[in-house]
């Protein structure tokens, strides 16, 4: 009987009054577990990407239902054979979202459903934005949606600011949307702060949305936060690829990590590429691997 472990992406922003006291806590309860993954908890509140065995995804899901604190925590599940991360990783986070600039999270945008959202892009009346980096929009967003000229999450106020520029504030309808939601918490208040009156988020983000209204709307694949680093929507439906192989240019929607450790750069290859390279990122790369290996 072929093993099946549960993918599960998680976060709540609420007051933790010992964050640290909260770490052990968690340590505790996944000690000897078959469970990996990356948890981080903060002040501010926890946020969680994990694969784990069904019986132990479940016994964690219930254990975090029956605590007053994360009662009501939402867990996104995708289902897979093997793991999807290396190791366990439990640790005090100061920002759950490293925005480095002070933000009221309970200003932030109207929460709603995949439904809705799948209506509003029909609709036509409202601006998409995805706030997510640069590589995770590359091989996969929703049809219409506008990407920050951001590389990293920092860069979004300044951002912010610039958007006030092209919308109106007082007039534009804005959808706003990230892989898990986390993200969209911090950014929709951000843009609330700086006087958009109608701002609305993706609850439970992309994730939620594949597993409810399918691949509608939707372009290439969902870039996510594990050892899978890209996977069908719905888990499930493969689209044509729209992002294409770093060095041949061919369609491709793969993401990897160069083989040279010097280097580890994350790239899009294509089977054949990544063959005929050994897994590097280049030419060079390979090269430089191969002369050094030859000379020791």
């Amino acid at each position: 009987m072929e093993n099946k472990y549960l993918v599960l992406a998680y976060y709540k922003y609420v007051d933790v009054e010992n964050p640290h006291r909260e770490v052990m806590v968690h340590k505790k309860f996944f000690k000897n577990r078959d469970a990996l993954g990356r948890i981080y908890i903060s002040e501010e509140g926890i946020n969680g990407q994990i694969s784990a065995s069904e019986e132990v995804a479940n016994s964690y899901m219930k254990w975090m239902a029956n605590r007053k604190m994360f009662h009501d925590v939402e867990f996104k599940i995708h289902e897979h054979p093997q793991h999807t991360f290396h190791k366990m990783t439990v640790k005090y986070r100061k920002e759950l979202v490293a925005l480095k600039y002070k933000v009221d999270l309970q200003q932030g945008g109207e929460h709603v459903s995949p439904q809705k959202w799948r209506e509003m892009i029909e609709s036509g009346e409202y601006v998409l934005l995805d706030v997510r980096n640069d590589y995770e929009w590359e091989i996969g967003h929703f049809e219409s949606a506008e990407k920050p000229d951001c590389r990293y999450f920092r860069d979004f106020p300044k951002y912010a600011d610039q958007f006030k520029e092209k919308y109106d504030p007082e007039e534009s309808k804005i959808m706003m949307c990230c892989t898990g939601g986390i993200r969209c918490e911090t950014f929709s208040a951000l843009l609330k702060e700086n006087g958009y009156k109608q701002v609305y988020q993706l609850d439970g983000g992309m994730i939620k949305y594949g597993l409810e209204e399918g691949t509608k709307h939707w372009k290439g694949k969902l870039f996510v936060f594990d050892e899978r680093l890209s996977v069908p929507i719905d888990n499930k439906t493969e689209l044509p690829a729209i992002s294409h192989c770093y060095i041949c240019k061919e369609p491709a929607d793969m993401y990897y990590n160069c083989a040279d450790v010097e280097c580890d750069r994350l790239f899009l290859g294509c089977d054949r590429c990544r063959e005929e390279l050994q897994g590097f990122c280049s030419e060079q790369c390979l090269q430089k691997v191969q002369e050094k290996n030859s000379v020791s």
